[in-house]
């Protein structure tokens, strides 16, 4: 006795067609936040290595307005690195304004900018990781739900073994052609989303790195730019 997919659908409990439907959303919603990290991530990147190929000139010569206004530029509204950047130096001019006002060099600018960066990049990777949680809630959940649908399977074979007085082949297979497929099913979602997870996380971990780098190399670049300016100027 064969059985097609659509048999065997109309075959499934109540419950057993929640349980498909249920692996099949999880599988759809993942693929969906799959799709759209990998395209934010790759813009996001695209549009730093722009920045900062525009602004390396800027920062070696120690032109940090014209950097500022570099960096809230509309072009970069959006784009994680020229943001950070951003951040570090209006609090670096805040800074300085302060100092320069009260005479109190207790926290230079510089180091305000660095803890400012620091802040700020925890924000902006919370933004670009958006989403992964549901990979992540995929990946662990979904083969146990495949179970789940494995044992609903199991119970309808026996039913079927009760139904026919015995424990022929036709009285099972719907039910364990039932209980396999959830499982399958399961499986596939949660290997996919356990994979992207992993791709998109070696990704921005490394884009992160390069935001590290990046706002490291500003505060060094203020430090610098601070030890050069006499008190008052």
């Amino acid at each position: 006795m064969e059985l097609s997919l659509l048999e065997i659908w109309e075959s499934m409990g109540f419950l057993s067609r929640l349980v498909a439907i249920g692996l099949v959303a999880m599988g759809v919603a993942s693929l969906f936040v799959a799709i759209e990290r990998v395209l934010v991530l790759g813009k996001a990147a695209a549009m730093s290595n722009e920045f900062a190929a525009k602004a390396r000139p800027l920062l070696e010569d120690r032109d940090f307005e014209p950097l500022l206004d570099l960096a809230k530029g509309k072009d970069y509204e959006r784009t994680p690195l020229p943001r950070l950047m951003a951040f570090g130096l209006e609090s670096y001019f805040s800074q300085r304004k302060h100092v320069i006002n009260d005479d109190d060099e207790a926290v230079t600018p510089a180091e305000m900018a660095r803890r400012e960066l620091t802040r700020r990049q925890q924000q902006l990777d919370s933004e670009l990781r958006r989403g992964m949680g549901i990979l992540a809630s995929t990946g662990s959940t979904a083969p146990f739900i495949g179970l789940f649908g494995t044992v609903i399977g199991i119970i309808t074979a026996f039913q079927g073994i009760a139904a026919a007085g015995g424990g022929g082949l036709e009285a099972v297979s719907a039910g364990i052609a039932e209980a396999l497929i959830v499982t399958a099913v399961g499986l596939v979602v949660a290997i996919g989303a356990v994979l992207v997870f992993n791709y998109l996380t070696a990704r921005f971990d490394k884009f992160e790195m390069h935001m590290q780098h990046a706002s490291g190399e500003l505060v060094d670049f203020l430090e610098g730019a601070g030890r050069g300016r006499k008190p008052g100027k």
